[in-house]
């Protein structure tokens, strides 16, 4: 009777600790910007390689998407934080009332380019020339470029996120994205210079993580654990980004073995990551300077109301100036 007794104790006690292991991980949810890709290389990796679970959290990585509405879905509780594209956007969904806060930036530098053809070799040649350029744009780099080099609406025609009418214009430039469009363009044979915003003064940070106040107050032991996985992944998806790989081409199938390569060597080439800032203080890190020159552009574009919000509430650097996970 003793030993069935003791036997069953011990089950007690081995069951317990069972729930009690399972209870410690915390769930929390991520929405990306897009489909899967490697522009979300890091998140994929902490969640491939076990950093989330080591930090206590079960996280989820949803996917964005063009018909998804990331601050809608983050706003109504069904996200933790959000992907901000950059963190421009960011300030203007504050200001339109929605509280939400950056509190890391892991791209350094905005992904956002003009591919121009071979001709073409600076951003100054190409006043005067026709731009296919995305509506988006309006509340972003486009207001930015007008002021910079002169360009004008005139000279806009829309952009379909086809490369097709580029491919057939040699008098044409388009919008892309550091690591997409141009591996289209070359896939497709043809010879292309991609000019760099960021490298030309655009002052914007992307890939940020972006959460509502509340969530910042009621977990913020969470969100400063989700942010250190991060960072950490980010280091580790840089060194090899085979494991993230794989849970990217599960969540997008259409994702290729040979974008995802492209993809990650620009990363590495442009020190999207691991440049700038980030080599002193820091994967994700954000700076008080970098945040208040995206402001102050978004205030003289007139993209945002100074009004409505104050540089300060827009961002935080609580989360991220004590990790220093360097490169």
């Amino acid at each position: 009777m003793r030993i069935r007794t003791a036997s069953r104790l011990g089950f007690l006690a081995l069951a317990l600790a069972a729930a009690s292991a399972a209870q410690a991980d915390e769930k929390f949810v991520y929405m990306t910007n897009w489909y899967a890709q490697a522009e979300h290389g890091g998140f994929y990796q902490a969640l491939a390689t076990g950093l989330y679970k080591k930090a206590g959290l079960d996280v989820t990585i949803k996917m964005g998407g063009p018909q998804v509405n990331a601050v809608q879905i983050v706003a109504a509780g069904q996200a933790d934080c959000v992907m901000g594209s950059s963190d421009l956007q960011m300030m203007q969904v504050r200001a339109g009332g929605v509280p939400l806060t950056t509190v890391a930036a892991f791209f350094q530098k905005d992904p956002q380019v003009l591919i121009a053809h071979e001709d073409v070799t600076s951003l100054e040649q190409l006043k005067g020339k026709t731009l296919l350029i995305g509506q988006a744009a309006n509340l972003s780099f486009w207001p930015w470029l007008k002021a910079k080099y002169g360009y004008t609406d005139s000279q806009t025609r829309p952009y379909t996120f086809n490369i097709q009418p580029f491919v057939a214009d040699k008098n044409t430039a388009q919008q892309g994205y550091l690591t997409s469009e141009p591996f289209a363009i070359q896939k497709a044979g043809v010879k292309a210079n991609v000019l760099m915003f960021s490298d030309h003064g655009y002052p914007a940070y992307a890939t940020t993580i972006s959460c509502m106040d509340k969530t910042l107050k009621d977990r913020s032991k969470a969100v400063a654990a989700f942010v250190k996985a991060s960072a950490e992944g980010w280091k580790s998806y840089l060194a090899d980004p085979a494991p993230a790989n794989a849970l990217i081409k599960k969540d997008n199938p259409n994702m290729t073995d040979e974008q995802l390569a492209y993809s990650v060597a620009k990363l590495k080439e442009m020190g999207m990551i691991t440049g700038g800032d980030a080599a002193t203080q820091g994967i994700g890190t954000i700076t008080e300077a970098r945040s208040k020159a995206s402001y102050d552009f978004l205030v003289s574009a007139k993209l945002l109301d100074p009004s409505k919000v104050d540089v300060s509430k827009t961002y935080t650097t609580a989360f991220i100036k004590d990790i220093k996970v360097l490169p």
